[in-house]
């Protein structure tokens, strides 16, 4: 796969940022995590990204807000994750 890049914010001890993780791992895919825990410029990025967001992950693949972990193992279910995560 070619390298899109990849941005998650998460949260320390968050389940769901977990479960996110770890679909991206088995993808193969790198990504940048951002750890928004005790908030700052990066949890005012993400504002600034998604501005409806307020629980974490909010994921992004490429200029594409996928929104949190259930939106992106559905689009894993629904066979889209991987055109995404090659740029297509």
């Amino acid at each position: 796969m070619s390298e899109v890049k990849i941005d998650i914010y998460t949260k320390f001890g968050c389940g769901y940022c977990f479960r996110a993780k770890r679909l991206l791992d088995e993808k193969g895919v790198s990504y940048n995590e951002f750890d928004i825990t005790m908030g700052g410029p990066k949890r005012d990025e993400m504002m600034e990204r998604a501005p409806m967001a307020r629980t974490v992950p909010q994921i992004f693949i490429g200029e594409t807000h996928v929104g949190g972990s259930d939106e992106l193992h559905a689009l894993e279910r629904d066979g889209k994750l991987d055109a995404l995560l090659a740029g297509s």
